[in-house]
């Protein structure tokens, strides 16, 4: 096995990786950074967790160790775009965590705070900034960067960005940049938008592609829990009686859907909060940092507003909704076993969902073992719905109490079985989003 020793990294950037206890690169720092050190433009295929964000700022570091050059004002040498705040903040914490005693100076600058201080900075030039595209092109535009020094552009998480609608402002930060430079784009998926733009920015690169692996999920206890559609928010809030469950991320296919999930959890007093596309990046960050801490013990996520999100600690991933793709699962349910740590993973799966089930199992090469012990395994859906005071819920009786009932209110019909609206598109088959 390859060891970071062997890659001709500075001493001062193998300290820093020893003081982590990293020794062993992971595969796309293996078959990336040689490549990277060498000078060429690279197009990296891999999720977040993969350590991708080693794989690219560890030879940039080299390079301006070795290459040491004095940056003048409002100028970068190396510029890393990334579409969210929290990301951004991420890869600028890590750039700092690997750059101890090379003497570099790095920056990130993001939206939804002051201009004024991110100015300043700029205006004395920095190694390294790392940035969002909308707050980018604000002190472009008013003449406080310049790229006449750039010598590395990395663009990160490229079908994020397209998916969050920033392809338009990529571009046109994009045409300011020199010719002469060295170009890393890498990307989870690769859509035709993001396809087309790798081939006209990069240069004869090498390409990388570390895809998940179905191995990498059998260290994870993975369950299946069937249940009807409208008893899921009782589930979940079942399995979530046990305190000694701590930190659990819940995925939802929607942002609707994720809303909906927090609105049932909070009725019933437990702490939780929703990260979306729809949240401002105040209400994500300040989402992270409290689940990160411990202040909430459920942070709820749709698939692509989750993904740069790097939370250690998670011991249980719940899909209370499946996801349209395979790939999907398999990057959800890997974030409670990160780090070497074993971690568990509990699906929901309504009738609706059987197909997405069994394409997920024919991907994993594994046959998930279904729970049939849990509270809610073949009851009838749930009609009444979850009093928003309480918390308390009641299931529906059999339909000759209804018939028999004598305490139904005036004016109502005694309780019984709601008929479901007929759909033109069922839940399981609507589009994603974020």
């Amino acid at each position: 096995m390859t060891e970071f020793k062997s890659l001709n990294l500075l001493p001062s950037i193998m300290d820093a990786l020893n003081k982590k206890g990293y020794k062993n690169p992971t595969p796309i720092q293996e078959q990336a950074i040689p490549h990277l050190l060498e000078g060429r433009d690279l197009l990296g295929i891999a999720q977040t967790g993969t350590g991708k964000t080693a794989a690219f700022s560890l030879p940039i570091l080299n390079f301006l160790g070795k290459n040491k050059k004095k940056v003048k004002p409002s100028r970068t040498r190396v510029l890393i775009l990334t579409p969210t705040r929290e990301l951004a903040s991420q890869i600028d914490q890590n750039i700092k965590t690997y750059a101890q005693g090379l003497g570099t100076r790095s920056t990130v600058i993001f939206g939804g705070v002051g201009h004024r201080p991110q100015i300043q900075t700029m205006s004395k030039g920095v190694d390294i900034l790392v940035a969002t595209p909308g707050r980018l092109l604000d002190l472009m535009n008013d003449g406080h960067i310049n790229y006449d020094q750039l010598d590395v552009f990395v663009l990160d998480e490229a079908d994020r960005m397209l998916d969050m609608g920033f392809i338009r402002d990529i571009k046109k930060i994009i045409s300011y940049l020199p010719k002469k430079k060295q170009t890393l784009l890498f990307s989870a998926t690769m859509p035709t938008g993001i396809s087309s733009l790798a081939t006209s920015l990069l240069k004869n690169p090498v390409k990388v592609e570390v895809t998940p692996q179905a191995t990498t999920v059998e260290k994870i206890d993975q369950r299946i829990n069937k249940v009807e559609k409208s008893n899921k928010p009782l589930l979940l809030k079942s399995i979530l009686k046990d305190k000694e469950i701590k930190s659990v991320l819940v995925f939802t296919r929607t942002k609707h859907g994720a809303n909906r999930v927090v609105k049932h959890l909070l009725a019933d007093s437990i702490a939780s909060a929703a990260i979306h596309g729809n949240k401002s990046q105040s209400a994500r960050e300040r989402a992270l940092g409290d689940f990160r801490a411990g202040r909430i013990r459920v942070l709820v996520a749709t698939d692509i507003a989750a993904r740069g999100i790097d939370v250690k600690q998670v011991s249980h991933v719940i899909n209370y909704d499946l996801p349209h793709e395979p790939e999907s699962y398999v990057h959800r349910i890997g974030r409670t076993a990160r780090a070497g740590r074993e971690g568990v993973a509990i699906s929901f799966c309504d009738k609706e969902e059987e197909k997405l089930l069994k394409q997920i199992q024919k991907f994993i090469k594994l046959d998930i073992p279904v729970d049939i012990a849990h509270p809610f395994h073949g009851v009838a859906p749930h009609v009444v719905k979850t009093g928003a005071a309480t918390g308390q819920s009641r299931r529906p009786k059999s339909a000759n109490q209804a018939k028999g009932s004598g305490n139904s209110k005036p004016g109502k019909k005694p309780f019984q079985k709601r008929r479901r609206p007929k759909k033109k598109t069922t839940e399981a088959n609507k589009t994603p989003s974020a």
